[in-house]
């Protein structure tokens, strides 16, 4: 398995958090063992693993290795806005990078920076949109 392509990582992500708040596993005693999540969603436990350490360290959820381990959240579904989420995977819009440009081109010095800037635009909308959408809201 190779590395998980980061626009991977938020669809993984939301749907782990989801997962979690159906099971109401809201305590490490409810814990959902990867292996669970990545059949449900069907992906490998490793991809699984490596996104609820992300979510872990932004505060979402909690893990424990071992045979009794697996992932709860610390907060409940309602309050966990998806912008929060794609945050926490360090993801973003994911239209790619600017070009870096032919110098000595008058066109292609200057459109770089035009894409930047779109880019930037498309990530605050896509943050803004998400913002108001909560995991809660992905099981209505």
């Amino acid at each position: 398995m190779g590395k998980m392509s980061d626009s991977q990582k938020f669809p993984v992500a939301a749907h782990a958090l989801a997962y979690l708040a159906h099971k109401g596993a809201m305590s490490a005693g409810a814990a959902i063992s990867s292996a669970e999540l990545a059949a449900s969603m069907p992906t490998n436990p490793v991809v699984v693993r490596r996104v609820t350490g992300m979510l872990s360290k932004a505060g979402l959820v909690a893990t424990r290795a071992g045979a009794a381990g697996g992932a709860w959240l610390l907060k409940p579904a309602e309050s966990i806005g998806l912008d929060e989420v794609l945050k926490a995977v360090d993801g973003c819009a994911h239209l790619g990078m600017a070009t870096k440009g032919a110098a000595g081109c008058p066109v292609g010095e200057r459109i770089p920076d035009r894409v930047r800037e779109v880019l930037a635009a498309a990530d605050l909308a896509v943050r803004d949109r998400l913002r108001a959408i909560t995991v809660a809201d992905l099981l209505k």
